[in-house]
Parts: structure tokens; C-alpha cells; sequence
């Protein structure tokens, strides 16, 4: 069964021509939302493709057929495009949906498996469906067919999203929560700000570094010069080293120099992936602009009580 729904979408992919090209143009050039609606499995269907298209960065929303017909056709304005899938592009519950569409002027991309159906025939941009059995041995369960629209709805996004230069960081705008929102979060989003930093300046003794390592808790200094640049940092590390006569010594005597960095617009998971890299549970932030200076601090726990990991 599984075989049938595999070969209908390799006709599927060899099936993507004019048509497909068409639809991306309409919606690229549409001022207003996309309007996906279908009736039964179709609505399903078209519930998802909707929901990956608003992921996405291509505005839309389902209409329900039937709902359609008893006010929510107002929903739909011009400037809008209607994306209707129907598989025998017959379906009764479409026709008021359709006919809006038509006396309003909205665009009307239609994808269905009969190209001579209503659907097709009073579609702008007609996406026909390749000619294929359904995974059922009766033929009569929407399987294939809504396999096809739903990966052609896919489609539809993967190319609207390269034509608008979809980024990550877009992509989380719309996702900010869940484990896609925190694989996404940034170092700016997670990390403690300048009034949380353990900061000592060079020639300090180690008295104040570790007064600085017990107040702020994330168990390291940082180590600043006159004009206030980040030069090391002090770790628990440096302390067992150097244990033997500490206190008369100055954080520039202990301190690890030109410590590793994160700038705040790099992704969390690759800070987290730095820290597992060299076995530290911290990452001072250091923005390009700053000279050198520290803006903030980042600590493991921190990405791990948002997610990532």
C-alpha cells in the first residue's frame, strides 16, 4: 500500500509543470491572504497546507465550504487568493465558494484529480493530479490522492518560502514555542545581561575574583582590562592550579587568557554545541561592535531549562 502512495507521488513530481509554476506567481503577487478550503478529507488536507503556509511566511487561513455558504464567504476579499482542493473537483459544498470567487474577481487556484471538472474548468491556475489508484484494493479511500495534495501543498510552501528568502530567524518569529522555538532561540534571547556579569578588572586580587565567582553564581569570573575588554576568565579550573599561595595573586596571574565567546546573534544550540565541545558550562557574550567588551554571560542551565539540548 505504502508502495502505491510512493509511486504516486514520483508521478506527482514528474507532473509539476506550468500549472505549479502559475500558482507560486499568483500567490508571490497576491496583496492579501490565502484562502485554502476543501470539503471532507480534502479539508483536512487543506487545514495543514494552510498552517504551513502561515508558518511559513505566506499569510493564510482555512474556510470551511460549508461554513462559506452561511457567512464566512466575507471572510474572503479581494486581494485574496482561494486555493480549493477537491479530488473530483464535483464537490457540491464548494459551488458557493467557487461562484464568490468568480463575482468578486479572487484569484482561484484549483487542484483536483479530473480536468474536466467544474473545479478545473473555472480555475485561473488549474493543478491537476496525476491519474492514480488509491492505496485501498476497493479504490474507494481518499489515501494516494490526498498523499498527493498534501505533498503538493508542501511544495507550494518550500517554494514560496525560497522566493521571499524565509530565514531561520523567521521561522522562529512564528514559532516561539515548543522544541522548534528553542532550537532557534538565540544567545541574545537566553543569556544574563551586563548587571549580572562577574567582572574584575585585571589587577585585582583574587579576593575580589572570588567574592565575584560566589555573588553571581555561575561559578567563573570574567577578566577585564582598563578599557573595560574581556582578557580571560577565571574558572574553577584556574583556582585548583593555582591554589598555593591564591591570595597573593592578581586575577591577571590566574586567569585563563582569551577565553571563547558567543556573539549574541548566534543560535543557543551552537553555543551549546561550543560548550559540550571544550567541556565548559559557560560562555561570556561579546558583541562585534563592542570592543571586545562582554555584554552578557551564558550559562548551560540556562539553555537547558529552555530546550536545548
Amino acid at each position: 500500500m505504502v508502495a502505491r502512495e510512493a509511486e504516486a507521488l514520483r508521478a506527482l513530481e514528474g507532473a509539476l509543470g506550468d500549472s505549479f509554476v502559475a500558482a507560486v506567481e499568483l500567490i508571490l503577487s497576491a496583496r492579501g491572504r490565502i484562502i485554502v478550503s476543501g470539503m471532507g478529507k480534502s479539508g483536512h488536507v487543506g487545514r495543514k497546507i494552510a498552517a504551513t503556509l502561515a508558518s511559513t511566511g505566506t499569510p493564510a487561513h482555512f474556510v470551511h465550504p460549508a461554513e462559506a455558504s452561511h457567512g464566512d464567504l466575507g471572510m474572503m476579499t479581494r486581494g485574496d487568493v482561494a486555493l480549493v482542493l477537491s479530488n473530483s473537483g464535483e464537490t457540491p459544498e464548494l459551488a458557493d465558494l467557487i461562484a464568490h470567487t468568480r463575482r468578486f474577481d479572487i484569484p482561484l487556484i484549483g487542484i483536483a484529480g479530473r480536468a474536466g471538472s467544474t473545479l478545473m474548468t473555472r480555475s485561473d491556475v488549474a493543478i491537476l493530479l496525476p491519474p492514480a489508484e488509491e492505496a485501498c484494493d476497493k479504490g474507494i479511500v481518499p489515501t494516494t490522492s490526498t498523499t498527493m495534495t498534501l505533498a503538493l501543498g508542501d511544495a507550494l510552501a518550500i517554494a514560496l518560502m525560497e522566493h521571499r528568502d524565509f530565514t531561520p530567524e523567521n521561522f522562529r518569529d512564528y514559532h516561539p514555542g515548543g522544541k522548534l522555538g528553542a532550537r532557534l532561540s538565540k544567545v541574545r534571547d537566553l543569556m544574563h545581561g551586563a548587571d549580572e556579569l562577574p567582572m574584575i578588572d585585571q589587577d585585582a586580587p583574587m579576593a575580589d575574583a572570588l567574592l565575584a565567582i560566589s555573588r553571581k553564581g555561575f561559578g567563573v569570573a570574567g577578566v577585564q582590562d582598563a578599557t573595560g575588554a574581556l582578557t580571560g576568565i577565571i574558572t574553577d579550573g584556574d583556582l585548583r592550579r593555582h591554589m598555593d599561595g591564591l591570595l597573593d595573586l592578581t586575577a591577571r596571574e590566574v586567569m585563563t587568557a582569551t577565553p571563547r565567546t558567543i556573539a549574541p546573534d548566534a543560535l543557543a544550540e551552537e553555543a551549546v554545541a561550543l560548550m559540550n565541545r571544550l567541556k565548559i558550562t559557560c560562555l561570556f557574550v561579546v558583541a562585534p561592535d563592542t570592543a571586545g567588551k562582554a555584554i552578557g554571560i551564558l550559562h548551560i542551565h540556562d539553555c537547558l531549562r529552555a530546550g536545548v539540548a
